[in-house]
């Protein structure tokens, strides 16, 4: 993805209500809407709106009563040409939550017909948010968009990843043709701290330039907006890309804006994620306030 810049703006306000949603012949609008409040020392999901195939498991606590985990499914199991998602996430003050999927996001062949999905986090004063899905694959032929805008409001805390992986390489399929579009925006107090954009096209090459993805299919971006990361930790994270093969590259950045990030690239979707795992463990301590632990949900 390239670097790019946008003019900073006011976060809008919440909506009242999930859109309606409804299956149509271009494919189907589907709408999440999740609200958080801190009530002591719980986080409870207070608003739990749905229309379309896009909905939440109940809300578990493996780490105790203060980080709510929540589970987002979407029951077809991938996101056709026409289909258009919308999650909206509100954590209140003081609220901490963690959003993840059960497993890979898959973005099947287009037919002629766009697909898009949008995210909207927004974070409360004192509030923590992580976004971790599991990867997005991009099967030959996709016409997908993505985008994520997250809005913080003063000392909030947010983390968030992205792995996604061009063709399904287990299957011999390569990227050859289609398009991924993917745009992500953070804020703090309606002023924009970072933004970036990437178009890949089917076959593209980009995927083989050294200045581009460099033959590896599958791509990792953590990036975390809070916490102090000292010289020690970022050594550390930067560490971590030992246990890389030596095709893979990896790399770490600390931000003038306060945000951290960590990319690589990489031969297949373990290897990146057990390197985000890697550098997420090492910098949750600092703006959670508590050690790494991984989703059960995972492991199954």
């Amino acid at each position: 993805m390239t670097a790019g810049g946008l003019r900073a703006q006011r976060a809008s306000a919440p909506p009242p209500a999930a859109p309606e949603a409804a299956a149509t012949p271009a494919g189907w609008d589907a709408a999440l809407a999740l609200a958080y409040e801190r009530r002591g020392p719980r986080t409870v999901l207070a608003r739990n709106l749905h229309t379309g195939p896009l909905v939440v498991q109940k809300p578990l606590y493996p780490e105790g009563e203060a980080l709510c985990h929540t589970v987002i499914l979407h029951p077809p199991g991938g996101i056709a040409g026409g289909d258009r998602l919308a999650v909206d996430v509100d954590a209140g003050p003081g609220a901490e939550v963690l959003l993840t999927t059960p497993g890979a996001t898959k973005w099947y062949k287009a037919n002629s017909r766009t697909a898009a999905q949008t995210t909207h986090l927004r974070v409360g004063a004192n509030a923590i948010v992580e976004w971790l899905p599991l990867e997005t694959i991009v099967f030959d032929g996709a016409d997908a968009r993505t985008a994520l805008s997250v809005d913080i409001d003063g000392p909030g805390q947010v983390a968030g990843w992205e792995i996604v992986a061009f063709g399904r390489g287990a299957a011999g399929e390569r990227f050859t043709r289609g398009r991924f579009r993917q745009a992500l925006e953070i804020r703090r107090a309606g002023v924009l701290l970072w933004a970036e954009y990437g178009e890949v096209g089917g076959g593209d090459g980009l995927l083989q330039s050294a200045a581009g993805y460099a033959g590896r299919t599958v791509s990792g971006t953590l990036w975390v907006c809070g916490g102090s990361v000292g010289d020690a930790v970022l050594a550390a994270c930067r560490d971590a890309a030992r246990e890389l093969p030596a095709r893979a590259r990896a790399g770490v950045t600390c931000l003038p804006s306060g945000i951290t990030l960590a990319r690589c690239l990489c031969d297949s979707t373990e290897q990146a994620r057990g390197y985000l795992l890697r550098v997420w463990t090492l910098l949750r301590p600092l703006y959670a306030g508590r050690a790494a632990a991984v989703p059960r949900l995972w492991a199954t």
